[in-house]
């Protein structure tokens, strides 16, 4: 069995849990990091003719104008960025997380929101460096690890990286939705290396 049909065999099997996590933030107040959708390898403008959500001009205009008196309004950066983010604007989120991070570096959710919008605009290895940065500000973030798992599963094919980043989650936040959607992933490992496949390898090496 070739090594891309094993992540295509783990895709199938992981697809069904993570399909129904948001492909965004939380809005606001209740805004958390990103999660991923693990099946979707491409951005999600290639699925087809499904139109992305619209983007909300009135909260556009209402945090520009904020931003005209208060240029370094770093809250409301994040905020204009996640607005983009939400509607599958990609180039748009990331270069507004960029200049809100530049005000707030440490503002890990962000951070990550950033390396999701990289992998959706088809940007692999900076999504993986953006993962990077966030856990040197929390190396137990669970979202992060768990975007980290899937971009290492489906972007990279590292099925040995993936299962280290999945297997984190799980010891971090045994009970948590994102060690849920882990142990997912885990299973699907498992199963593809039972029937024959060798998720320790990278598919690349």
């Amino acid at each position: 069995m070739r090594s891309d049909s094993i992540v295509f065999a783990i895709a199938g099997m992981c697809f069904g849990i993570i399909l129904g996590w948001v492909i965004g933030t939380e809005q606001a107040a209740k805004r958390t990091a990103a999660v991923l959708q693990p099946a979707a390898a491409a951005p999600p403008q290639a699925a087809g003719t499904r139109q992305p959500p619209a983007l909300d001009q009135g909260q556009v205009q209402a945090l520009t104008t904020v931003l005209k008196s208060d240029p370094n309004n770093a809250g409301a950066l994040v905020k204009l960025a996640n607005l983009y983010f939400d509607a599958e604007r990609y180039q748009d989120a990331i270069d507004w997380y960029l200049k809100g991070l530049k005000i707030e570096p440490k503002n890990v959710d962000a951070s990550t929101d950033l390396g999701v919008s990289y992998y959706y605009s088809g940007n692999t290895d900076a999504a993986l460096k953006q993962f990077d940065y966030s856990l040197k500000l929390d190396p137990k973030h669970t979202k992060t690890l768990l975007n980290q798992g899937i971009v290492l599963a489906f972007g990279k094919r590292d099925l040995k990286g993936a299962t280290d980043a999945w297997e984190k989650v799980v010891q971090i936040a045994p009970d948590s939705p994102e060690a849920q959607a882990a142990k997912q992933g885990l299973q699907g490992i498992a199963a593809a290396a039972g029937r024959g496949g060798a998720p320790a390898a990278p598919a690349g090496g």
